[in-house]
């Protein structure tokens, strides 16, 4: 898959392409509904797909300092879509003047002028443009003057269920708010994969090497969407091996700690050295909020339970 950052990255000779374009912040279900549309309508007409998407999120420049957290960086967004058989992912660096381009010459220079767009594939409330003044109805419109068709993707209901039993539509809003509260389990239900937090591998205070479960220590990366606080079943994920692991999130209320941290232990892995090495957690399931305990050995009991139960839920999900 060909990766461009900005207009002038794309190939000079490049031709017709069946192209989407929106934020597809953790390339949820709904976004995979859109995409994958866009992937199988341009294998019918014989061209290349295209993805376009923004850096920084255009809330940060619209309104500085309402940067949601993010569910995936730009370059995981774009594993996730050549897994869906994407040819090309754009991304488009968001600055307050690019934010000021009105709809219609956003057409012009990018999908007609340099993309050549034969066929625009989006979801029904698609916005583009200064103010987000432009909508379906308007691209659309411009397709008939521009020799460019528009589908548009009618989006279905999530699996997830509300606290009221009704279905939760695929949002990423939805998505941040879950993870926010701990929920990655239905999280993972909107996203159709687990909720991936990454980092480089630092040095932390190496209790847990101490006591018996070293531990990655993620530096994660900025706007991250991090889970609540607590102790968490999923996967440490290292130069492309995928472990079973025990996740804590949070300060150490343990030892008063007051740096909050995403550490991981590998189940039964203790000859790992890890510092310095890119690496990423995969949220399966909540385990318990954080405590703090009378002792060291209660602690140490509750931990060796910690990791029983992760291994437990990891290979339930494994064998499925």
């Amino acid at each position: 898959m060909q990766r461009w950052r900005g207009l002038e990255d794309i190939p000079q000779d490049w031709g017709r392409s069946v192209v989407t374009i929106g934020s597809y912040d953790g390339v949820h279900r709904g976004h995979q509904v859109i995409i994958g549309r866009a992937v199988e309508r341009a294998r019918e007409l014989g061209v290349p797909s295209v993805v376009v998407t923004f850096d920084p999120h255009p809330m940060e420049v619209v309104r500085p300092g309402s940067h949601p957290p993010l569910l995936a960086p730009h370059h995981r967004r774009a594993e996730l879509m050549a897994e869906l058989g994407v040819d090309a992912v754009l991304v488009l660096p968001f600055t307050a003047e690019f934010s000021k381009l009105p709809a219609a010459d956003f057409v012009v220079k990018v999908l007609v002028d340099k993309l050549h767009a034969k066929l625009v594939v989006e979801g029904p409330n698609f916005r583009f443009g200064h103010r987000a003044a432009g909508d379906v109805a308007l691209l659309e419109e411009l397709g008939g003057t521009y020799d460019y068709d528009v589908e548009v993707v009618e989006l279905e209901l999530a699996a997830a269920t509300g606290e009221d039993g009704d279905a939760l539509p695929f949002s990423s809003t939805l998505t941040r708010r879950l993870v926010a509260e701990g929920d990655v389990e239905g999280a993972m239900e909107i996203l159709g994969h687990p909720h991936r937090v990454e980092g480089v591998v630092v040095r932390g205070a190496q209790r847990g090497r101490e006591l018996g479960f070293p531990t990655a220590n993620l530096e994660t990366l900025p706007h991250t969407a991090i889970p609540a606080d607590g102790v968490y079943a999923g996967w440490l994920v290292v130069g492309g091996e995928s472990m079973p692991a025990a996740i804590s999130v949070g300060t150490n209320v343990q030892f008063d700690a007051t740096e909050r941290t995403v550490e991981a232990y590998a189940i039964d892995r203790v000859d790992l050295d890890l510092y310095g090495l890119h690496a990423a957690v995969d949220f399966l399931a909540y385990l318990r909020g954080m405590e703090k305990f009378d002792s060291i050995e209660a602690l140490l009991e509750r931990m060796a339970d910690d990791v029983k139960r992760a291994r437990e839920l990891v290979s339930a999900r494994e064998a499925r």
